[in-house]
């Protein structure tokens, strides 16, 4: 889950998004990638020599050639299976350039080894750094979207492959890419309540750059509270550039909400969008105190549900740590 603390919310970027994937993958989240059930692979049966009519050499010698590929080809599996672990094994070792070499050898040895690619994506997408916009960074954040993209190929539901595109989007600053994602995570998933509060945050913080920038060309800095001493055409501005933002920002935050009512951080952007809503009531100052009072309300709102969040933790934890 993406958190946020109150008093540094309204400047700092949204890294990394939860995923429960099918590969036990979690997004952008340094913990462990646990190795798969292993395959069960059939039996190699030999050939045992029997006498045999000319005319049957050639069928015989198909299925032997078939036979030969069959055991070449079971090897190659086990082969990709070891790759696979060693990569796991590095990858839980924070060795990300070792866990993409053997993961690239596993999809060597068993081109369609769909796991292997997921993994493989998933430790380049470990190397990007946020909001770095050099041409090494965008290059291996381009190499794990690509990984991903040829998962979606296969399976366009893959919801891991989803979610962690629209975080590597994030992360490097292409916003309308991560919302398109998580709408389709959405569109999968209506209920995943992180993936509309993603979209909320991410609308929140172009409504914020939208808005700074704005302001400073009227000569004037965020204070928080609608800006009142703006101008009259910095507010058309505002309107314009932020309406729609701030509009949909309100519906996604709203439906994570009420899908996960004691979902804090979602909350907490609420409020700083209800702020970003104070800007567009251009001189009507009634309209720009409401929407304060909404903020104010959903912080406090925001404050008491991390409260009883830390409680149940708490509560759960009572006790010591349960081995499972």
């Amino acid at each position: 889950m993406l958190r946020r603390d109150a008093e540094t919310a309204t400047q700092e970027s949204v890294v990394g998004s939860g995923a429960k994937g099918p590969s036990a993958i979690t997004i952008n989240r340094k913990q462990e990638l646990f190795p798969l059930s292993s395959p069960r692979y059939a039996p190699i049966l030999k050939e045992r020599p029997r006498p045999m009519k000319l005319s049957a050499r050639i069928p015989v010698t198909a299925a032997m050639l078939a036979l030969l590929l069959t055991t070449v080809t079971g090897c190659n599996r086990l082969k990709a299976r070891d790759q696979l672990n060693k990569g796991i094994q590095a990858f839980k070792n924070a060795r990300y350039e070792e866990a993409v070499d053997h993961f690239q050898n596993s999809i060597a040895l068993d081109p369609n080894y769909q796991d292997a690619k997921l993994y493989l994506a998933t430790a380049y997408s470990y190397q990007v750094v946020p909001n770095l916009d050099t041409p090494e960074n965008l290059a291996v954040a381009q190499k794990a979207i690509n990984g991903f993209q040829e998962v979606l190929a296969k399976d366009p539901n893959d919801l891991t492959a989803l979610k962690q595109i629209a975080s590597i989007s994030r992360n490097i600053k292409k916003l309308d890419d991560a919302k398109m994602y998580e709408k389709k995570v959405i569109a999968i998933d209506p209920n995943d309540a992180e993936a509309y509060y993603t979209i909320g945050v991410v609308d929140w913080m172009q409504s914020y750059k939208n808005a700074i920038t704005i302001l400073a060309a009227d000569g004037l800095t965020d204070d928080g509270n609608g800006n009142p001493k703006k101008s009259k055409g910095a507010c058309q501005k505002l309107q314009q550039a932020n309406t729609d933002l701030v509009n949909e920002g309100m519906q996604y935050l709203q439906k994570a909400i009420a899908i996960n009512p004691t979902y804090d951080d979602a909350m907490q952007y609420l409020q700083l969008t209800y702020r970003r809503k104070a800007d567009l009531e251009c001189g009507d100052d009634n309209a720009r105190k409401d929407d304060l009072a909404q903020a104010d309300q959903w912080a406090q709102k925001a404050m008491g549900a991390r409260k009883e969040n830390e409680q149940k933790k708490e509560k759960a934890t009572q006790g010591g740590v349960t081995l499972q």
